[in-house]
């Protein structure tokens, strides 16, 4: 009987074990989307938009952090398509970072299941098409990664949470603004923004209480400015930074950036305007929503509030202004202020010089005078079978030299677990906006002019936020620091979709010899092969 007693004892003890690592494996959540096209008239004119499971935008994905995300997506464009995780670090991962320098894009009438991991992130984020044009005609949406309960966010729960996708949008379809950029011309104005696919929403709270707006610019090339009459904003997160929490009337938000406000909901009972304009462009647009106080007792009236009158030194001093909260956590437990990024040494430094040369009598965009062409084969499936040809580490140099400009898939080598520097020069007259898959990195130093080794004095090495995008200012410079702890091919390019189109981008190699799965996971079994690749078996 003793035996029988620890035997039915130890298999209790098996049982309770087996149910509490169960209990405590991180949750997976289950897709399917289907892309199609559908018809919309966002700006009064009926034209031709991608619809995601039918809907203008795409669905919005809420997530909590370290969820499991299986994602099938079902491709029924006439076209391959991509989508891409914008912000998501897919940490030893950049298999399923969804850009054509890793992946494969899903034929017509095809499919391929996405599997990826929001790992120690929270934050508002975005998803969208990186093939082609695609993103200009829609299939973006809203990506929102909420703390784990048991982790203390600096800020009471909002009685509401909405996310506001904001960008330029043009009548033309995608097919029509890709034949434009490849007959080597500019794109011309968009014909006006938009606010969650329209001219115009409602968001409606509860006199007193106060509700999260979650601030995303998903255009293609205008910067905006966002306001709300009559209220003041408190931001508190910046693409998966807690921020000191500074109160703004109004708010620059570049070309693929996103942030999360608080506003109370504290003035009289009624409508108030909420307004986006463009910012920095000849043509003005503006897109306004309504703030509804359930209690209101009249609707919108008087002028729309105005951008703020002042420009780029305004806005680079707001800029300056947001700074990570040291004493907050993020995802994790730990303060962020406990990684003392500004006493590591940097081991490698790059410049990286923007413009829009003409190359074979058409307009191009470079960096470094390279203008990047994506090849047949994806950079990650030919570095992980070895396959010749397909790019080369030499193809591009670390600092400009002012050569002659010309076409290359470049790609800058680097090694894990470097701290490297990297410096964004914008010499045009343009306002520039530079995204990295695969990371966030601090944005340490904004300055006018051209960037030189004495420019680092300025460098904020004490609080500086962390984030995946920066705006650099015309005839202007920003210097971000990266860490380089996640091994994979990962994408440098500008946000801007015009310019990553005409080849202002490249691709970063995070390299480590000793191949292990404690760095980097292998060729996913599902994996599509094409190009040079195809007929391989992951």
């Amino acid at each position: 009987m003793g035996k029988v007693a620890l035997f039915h004892l130890l298999c209790g003890i098996l049982i309770f074990w087996s149910v509490s690592v169960v209990k405590a494996e991180d949750a997976y959540k289950y897709y399917t989307w289907t892309a199609t096209y559908g018809t919309a008239s966002p700006l009064g004119v009926p034209q031709q938009v991608i619809l995601i499971n039918g809907q203008f935008p795409g669905p919005r994905l809420d997530l909590v952090t370290n969820d499991n995300v299986i994602l099938n997506l079902v491709n029924k464009l006439d076209e391959p398509l991509l989508l891409t995780w914008n912000g998501i670090k897919q940490r030893k991962n950049s298999w399923q970072d969804g850009v054509l320098g890793t992946n494969c894009p899903i034929p017509p009438n095809s499919n391929y299941t996405y599997k990826f991991q929001t790992k120690d992130q929270i934050g508002s984020y975005t998803y969208f098409p990186s093939t082609q044009l695609h993103r200009a005609v829609g299939g973006f949406g809203a990506l929102n990664v909420y703390a784990r309960s048991v982790i203390p966010v600096p800020y009471a729960k909002p009685a509401g949470d909405f996310s506001l996708l904001i960008g330029d949008w043009y009548k033309s379809s995608h097919k029509v603004l890709r034949q434009i950029l490849d007959s080597g011309k500019s794109l011309p104005y968009p014909n006006g923004l938009l606010i969650n696919g329209q001219k115009q929403s409602t968001f409606s709270g509860d006199q007193g209480k106060t509700y999260m707006f979650r601030i995303s610019n998903v255009g293609l090339k205008n910067s905006i400015n966002f306001r709300i009459h009559g209220h003041k904003m408190r931001v508190v997160e910046v693409e998966g930074s807690h921020v000191l929490q500074n109160i703004y009337d109004s708010l620059d938000v570049h070309v693929g950036q996103s942030m999360s406000v608080l506003v109370t909901l504290d003035q009289p009972p009624k409508d108030y305007y909420i307004v986006a304009s463009t910012r920095f462009s000849r043509i003005a647009f503006t897109a306004t929503s309504v703030l509804h106080y359930t209690n209101s007792r009249a609707p919108v009236s008087g002028p729309v509030p105005s951008a703020p009158a002042g420009q780029m030194h305004w806005s680079m001093l707001q800029a300056r202004s947001f700074r990570w909260n040291l004493t907050s956590n993020a995802a994790r437990p730990n303060p962020q202020g406990s990684f003392h990024y500004g006493k590591i040494i940097i081991s490698r430094t790059f410049v990286m010089a923007n413009s829009a040369p003409i190359i074979n009598g058409k307009l191009r965009y470079a960096v470094n005078s390279v203008s990047y062409v994506n090849p047949d084969t994806p950079l990650k499936l030919a570095d992980h079978f070895n396959i010749h040809g397909v790019f080369s580490l030499n193809s591009i140099q670390t600092f400009p030299s002012g050569g002659s400009p010309y076409l290359a898939t470049a790609v800058f080598p680097a090694s894990h677990h470097d701290f490297i520097e990297i410096v964004f020069q914008n010499n045009e007259a343009s306002m520039q906006s530079w995204h990295l898959d695969g990371y966030d990195f601090w944005v340490v130093g904004f300055g006018s002019g051209t960037w030189t080794q004495a420019s680092r004095n300025k460098y904020n090495l004490v609080d500086a936020l962390t984030r995946h995008t920066t705006q650099v200012y015309p005839k202007s410079w920003t210097a971000i620091l990266v860490s380089l702890d996640n091994q994979g091919m990962w994408n440098l390019r500008s946000a801007m979709w015009d310019r990553q189109y005409l080849g202002q981008q490249v691709y970063l190699r995070v390299y480590n010899p000793t191949q292990s799965l404690a760095n980097e996971y292998d060729i996913p079994t599902n994996a599509l092969l094409c190009g040079k690749a195809a007929g391989r078996h992951p």
